[in-house]
């Protein structure tokens, strides 16, 4: 009578450990690349803010200001609500640039966009990363 075994080679789990092996290999750049582009969503939602809060303090006092705390914010430079961008103010002449600077894990993960920024004029920069 034959007796039937049960369980698996050492060859089966090693072709299972390789198959999985490749699909991280291929899966992971395209994860930190979705991860980026997320968390760029909250810094153009933090530049669009600043912009918004810019335009209501030129109405109430009819100039702008780099202060942001004088826009509402709690600290200067202001930083968004997943801690992966500072968002601040220049000014130049009656015109402003809002910036947000990339810090931490997201400068490397997102290079290509590590400063994005929006004038008042309606400018944005890099556009690609507005997209």
């Amino acid at each position: 009578m034959k007796q039937l075994q049960s369980g698996f080679t050492l060859i089966e789990v090693m072709i299972t450990v390789v198959i999985v092996g490749i699909l991280a290999s291929i899966a992971y750049p395209s994860y930190t690349q979705f991860v980026a582009k997320g968390a760029r969503g909250d810094g153009l939602a933090g530049v669009m803010r600043v912009a918004n809060l810019q335009e209501q303090f030129y109405l109430d006092r009819r100039s702008f200001t780099t202060d942001m705390t004088e826009l509402g914010l709690s600290v200067d430079p202001w930083v968004v609500e997943n801690t992966y961008y500072n968002v601040d103010t220049t000014l130049s002449g009656d015109d402003y640039t809002v910036t947000a600077t990339a810090v931490g894990v997201q400068a490397t993960r997102d290079s290509a966009c590590a400063t994005i920024s929006l004038t008042s004029t309606g400018a944005k920069s890099p556009t690609e990363c507005w997209k």
